[in-house]
């Protein structure tokens, strides 16, 4: 057995700042960030340095956004990875946690998204399944409100930052993670529909299951469809770490996708 390479240098605040700047994040800019710190190398800092750099190049004024989402916090009937028995579908209703948004750990989103979580001043929307958190001055106005039955639309903090304006950075990941594609799915003439279920709190201090009816979220076809973004030149693609990142204007990546998906997938007449 070998040896795993050595990284090529560390990556500091400070390189990690000038890639940023060089790829075109803008200084009092909100940007919503998908990281997976991995493919950046050794980070001088960890995903801390990342988060320190972000803020160096948006200044004060600038707001930073992850998806903090809660997969798990769904209706057990719809699990694939890994399914569980029938039996066990009424057990977890009736007993998962209601979410909390001071204290529900994200699963899946990775580091960077967990630390934004949780630093000081940051605010978390109380979606149960989609929540999203937001550090700076635009946080409050992006996480709030976040309807149940508008997971990723208008009303959600996707539909927010759309009106904003905001960015999108990929760190690291390509697409199939790029959540503001989801937007344009609900944006489609008749998407498909699904029932959904999550654990909430209540007012007492309790739990409690709820449904809604909601868009059957897809992301299967956001590789491709972010190929064909990137071939129209409004991705800028630069190096950060010892990776890739992709920088897009939000608005340019929805409108984008919604005449993409009118293409390209067949909806409910």
């Amino acid at each position: 057995m070998t040896a795993a390479a050595a990284p090529a240098r560390p990556h500091t605040r400070a390189s990690l700042a000038a890639q940023l700047r060089t790829l075109g994040v803008r200084p009092g800019g909100t940007v919503l960030v998908h990281a997976g710190l991995r493919a950046l190398g050794f980070l001088c800092g960890g995903p801390e340095a990342v988060l320190l750099a972000l803020r160096d190049v948006l200044g004060p004024a600038g707001t930073v956004v992850v998806p903090t989402h809660t997969p798990e916090n769904s209706d057990p009937a719809g699990w694939s990875n890994p399914p569980v028995p029938p039996d066990w579908w009424p057990v977890i209703r009736a007993e998962l946690p209601g979410f909390d948004p001071a204290v529900t750990p994200s699963r899946f989103m990775g580091a960077f998204a967990e630390l934004v979580r949780t630093w000081p001043g940051s605010r978390r929307s109380d979606h149960p399944h989609v929540s999203f958190a937001a550090l700076g001055p635009a946080a409050e106005r992006i996480v709030a409100p976040h309807p149940l039955a508008d997971m990723l639309g208008e009303r959600s903090p996707l539909g927010r930052l759309y009106d904003l304006d905001a960015d999108v950075l990929l760190l690291g990941v390509d697409h199939g993670r790029n959540t503001t594609l989801h937007l344009a799915e609900y944006r489609q003439p008749a998407p498909p529909r699904l029932r959904h279920g999550a654990a909430v709190l209540t007012a007492d201090g309790g739990r409690e299951w709820v449904w809604w009816d909601d868009v059957d979220l897809d992301e299967s076809d956001f590789a491709r469809l972010g190929a064909d973004l990137e071939a129209t030149g409004v991705v800028r693609l630069g190096s950060v770490g010892d990776g890739t990142g992709r920088l897009m204007r939000q608005r340019a990546a929805v409108d984008f996708a919604m005449d993409w998906l009118a293409r390209n997938r067949r909806t409910e007449e």
